[in-house]
C-alpha cells in the first residue's frame, strides 16, 4: 500500500474528514470529530491507528511491524509500518480503528453521520 491508497480507503469510511490539525506534515483522519488515523506526509511509511487495548498488545507481539505509537497513548494507539504489511491487514486495522472511534460517539453524533 501507499499513502494515496490509504488516504482513499480512510476517506471511503462514512463521515470521515481529513485535516492537518497539528502541523503541515501530519494528515489526520477523523470521524465525529475524533481521530482514527494519522500519517506523516514527509515520512509516509508509518500509519498510526487506534486499537482495543488488549488487541494492541496481541498485534505487537504477533507482528514486528506493529509497535506502540509515538506521541500517542501507547495503550490504545499503534503505529504500523505498512510497507511491511499486507494490504488486507492494513485495511482490517483501519476498519478496527474506525470502529473503535465509532463506539465512543454519542447517539446524536452517530445520527449526524
Amino acid at each position: 500500500m501507499n499513502i494515496e491508497t490509504i488516504r482513499d480507503y480512510c476517506l471511503s469510511k462514512k463521515g470521515t474528514d481529513e485535516s492537518f490539525p497539528f502541523d503541515d506534515d501530519t494528515l489526520v483522519f477523523k470521524v465525529g470529530g475524533k481521530i482514527f488515523a494519522c500519517i506523516s506526509i514527509s515520512r509516509p511509511d508509518c500509519l498510526v491507528l487506534k486499537c482495543d487495548a488488549e488487541r494492541a498488545i496481541e498485534l505487537r507481539e504477533q507482528y514486528s511491524y506493529i509497535e506502540p505509537a509515538w506521541h500517542f497513548n501507547k495503550k490504545y494507539w499503534n503505529q504500523i509500518w505498512f510497507f511491511m504489511a499486507s494490504e488486507a491487514i492494513v485495511k482490517e486495522l483501519i476498519d478496527h480503528s474506525y470502529s473503535e472511534v465509532l463506539k465512543k460517539l454519542t447517539k446524536k453524533q452517530l445520527i449526524a453521520l
